[in-house]
């Protein structure tokens, strides 16, 4: 048989198209509570990955997806559009494509779609041998960009721990914050902001340079708070 949605041939039993990830017309149960089984082997990391080959963080300006930092990141030239090598990705840039994939849809408004890879996503970075600041930053982003304020909480007090004033863990507490309505503590957040940002910057960590545009914005928005102009959310 045939997807579908792209036309890839499939096998008799599959239930989601090893090509675009698309659910099989009379596949049992729903969306992607019904892929996480074979998700935990890993194939489906690779095998639903049609997705952008993004830089995260890129230093172009214009449409394009938002991250926990309230920042969109430039989009992507159509000359680097293409489908990805499945077999020659490594985990973390399965990862990497799957937290893109969330962003851009999320930041077309495509919220179902965007659902139907956030598990995915966050599968990925969680069968990853280890998690480094920028990691736990993706995965704090996509918590947020499902809901999960105690999830995206739980990252930035990792982050904090690894580095006590790293700028991650403020912009991930003040986003999560925001979303439980709690406007004293993300004042806090933005605060601490605000007072580690000249130190730490500084320091030309390689995660700062990634997501420079999300900094700057994110400051932009610390300092307005701060000023009173605006009402943490």
């Amino acid at each position: 048989m045939n997807c579908h949605a792209c036309g890839a041939a499939l096998t008799p039993t599959a239930r989601f198209c090893h090509k675009c990830g698309a659910q099989l017309t009379g596949a049992q149960g729903s969306g992607w509570r019904a892929g996480l089984p074979w998700g935990v082997a890993g194939a489906a990391l690779g095998a639903l990955l049609t997705v952008l080959a993004l830089r995260i963080g890129s230093g172009s300006s214009g449409g394009g997806r938002r991250d926990a930092g309230g920042v969109e990141d430039g989009p992507l030239p159509a000359s680097r559009i293409s489908p990805p090598d499945i077999s020659q990705m490594s985990p973390e840039e399965r990862a990497t494509r799957l937290y893109n994939r969330v962003m851009i849809l999320h930041s077309q408004g495509k919220a179902d779609s965007a659902e139907f890879f956030l598990p995915m996503a966050l599968q990925a970075y969680a069968m990853l041998p280890a998690l480094d600041v920028d990691g736990r930053y993706h995965i704090g982003v996509l918590d947020l960009t499902g809901g999960d304020d105690a999830g995206a909480l739980a990252q930035a007090d990792s982050i904090r721990r690894r580095v006590p004033t790293h700028l991650f863990a403020a912009m991930l507490r003040a986003r999560a914050l925001e979303l439980r309505r709690d406007a004293t503590g993300a004042r806090r957040a933005y605060a601490e902001f605000l007072r580690n940002e000249a130190a730490e910057r500084a320091r030309r960590r390689p995660e700062y340079a990634e997501h420079k545009d999300n900094l700057d914005a994110f400051h932009t928005e610390a300092a307005q708070v701060a000023a009173g102009r605006t009402r943490a959310r």
